[in-house]
């Protein structure tokens, strides 16, 4: 049995905590299964945004027309963008161990528990009086063999195909769809039902779903029948009879707890009815000292979220600190083409839960740069609360929304009152003065309900 002052069960975000208390001169077992760093810079947000930048540039070239510019793209190279990405990823072992000092042993393995304090991996018993896990999730499994999930394609494949299918209308299948169909593979998009985007609001899912259909060739309200891979490509039927060969089949419909590779049934850690690993504002879970945090807990699976949950982790365990985590508002972007932040409540939502509210869409066109962008679908859409004025959900679509909706955060964060960014002084012309004109509509909005409520 090897004793530890803290024991963490997972390399992701959480190889953190451990760079930490290892420079603190704590004893630190840190145990990952695959590559250090976990899933975000190996296998998902960080390499599949840069794979996004690349998708990005084409776009802008193939309709550069728009600017009365003829540009032809001569030559893609997918193999050298492929191999620039691969080598980012096949980097992140190494950067991360270059944080951890001697105090930290890394257990490259799968950390299971034998009881509440004692996990063993690769035959090793380990114990300690704090443990931390931090499993991440998995894609949800695929029905068809030799089909891919995300974690199949990263480090990327050496074979490029020349069409690909994808199956998922989230945002990781409106990524990964957009990435492979700007870069010159024949892309395919199937969608259960007839939305895309469907935790997006439902006037911004609408205005996203018109524009990226333009580039993506998208069928909805369809499902895969049968899959039969032979001589190196699909044979696809759809449940409506009809049947196509595609190089690849690619799965992005979900993801899904990794608490079933721990034997919690050897503790006294529970899970929800979902498998997630239940845990209290503490993060503690239902046995004292074991703690979860980020996405094996189900309850902000994002990136961000789980970096704020181990900062503060950190804290509770090793610097006295009291209070638990409430995040005020959770922030999200989708990273395709077009792109779309969001924040707070949407439309939809306030209605189920019987919230007063009001709301006001607003073009960006009152703002010169985002005139010069000869594009006219982006739009920010707030939902407020028309006695405090407070912003309860905004939604974007357009051209950098993943920064222009910073500003709004900020507010919220704040003094959240819509005044507040209707009062602001703006750079002007800059692309983020198109949230004045928002503002000033969204204040007027609730005026004019004041109005009609006094008749």
């Amino acid at each position: 049995m090897q004793n530890f002052d803290l024991i963490i069960i997972g390399a992701g975000r959480a190889s953190n905590i451990a760079a930490k208390a290892g420079k603190l001169g704590k004893k630190v077992a840190l145990i990952e299964k695959s590559t250090l760093g976990g899933t975000c810079p190996n296998r998902g947000c960080v390499p599949s945004k840069l794979l996004i930048g690349y998708a990005q540039k084409i776009r802008e070239i193939k309709e550069s027309k728009k600017h009365f510019i003829r540009a032809i793209i001569d030559n893609i190279d997918q193999e050298e963008i492929f191999k620039r990405t691969n080598e980012y990823i096949y980097s992140v072992e190494e950067n991360y161990k270059k944080k951890l000092n001697d105090n930290v042993t890394i257990f490259k393995g799968e950390g299971s528990f034998l009881d509440n304090k004692i996990v063993k991996v690769n035959n090793t018993k380990l114990t300690a009086p704090k443990i931390i896990i931090a499993t991440g999730t998995r894609p949800t499994k695929v029905p068809f063999e030799n089909a891919w999930t995300s974690d199949d394609i990263f480090p990327l494949i050496k074979e490029i195909p020349d069409s690909i299918t994808i199956v998922g209308g989230g945002f990781i299948a409106c990524e990964l769809a957009n990435f492979f169909d700007a870069i010159g593979v024949e892309t395919t998009q199937l969608v259960r039902g007839d939305t895309l985007l469907e935790n997006e609001d439902e006037e911004i899912s609408e205005v996203f779903k018109e524009q990226y259909c333009k580039n993506v060739n998208v069928k909805f309200n369809i499902s895969i029948k049968n899959a039969l891979y032979k001589n190196n490509s699909f044979e696809i039927e759809l449940d409506n009879d009809e049947t196509y060969k595609n190089d690849a089949l690619l799965f992005a419909i979900g993801r899904a707890s990794n608490a079933d590779t721990l034997k919690l049934e050897n503790t006294n850690i529970k899970l929800n009815e979902k498998g997630f690993i239940k845990r209290d504002e503490f993060f503690q879970t239902d046995v004292e000292g074991v703690y979860v945090v980020g996405d094996a807990s189900g309850e902000h699976m994002l990136q961000h979220a789980a970096a704020f949950e181990m900062n503060h982790l950190f804290k509770m365990l090793f610097e006295d600190e009291k209070e638990p985590l409430k995040f005020k508002y959770m922030p999200h972007a989708v990273f395709s083409h077009p792109e779309v932040a969001s924040v707070g409540l949407t439309e939809k939502k306030a209605k189920e839960q019987n919230i007063k509210y009001v709301t006001s869409t607003t073009s960006w066109l009152a703002s010169a740069k985002a005139q010069a962008l000869k594009i006219k679908y982006p739009r920010t859409k707030f939902i407020l609360n028309p006695d405090t004025y407070e912003i309860l959900g905004c939604h974007l679509i357009g051209y950098e929304s993943a920064t222009m909706i910073h500003q709004v955060l900020a507010i919220m964060h704040l003094q959240n009152d819509i005044r507040n960014l209707k009062e602001m002084l703006y750079i002007h012309p800059a692309l983020s003065e198109a949230l004045l004109p928002a503002a000033v509509q969204a204040v007027k909005a609730i005026h004019e309900y004041k109005e009609s409520k006094k008749i």
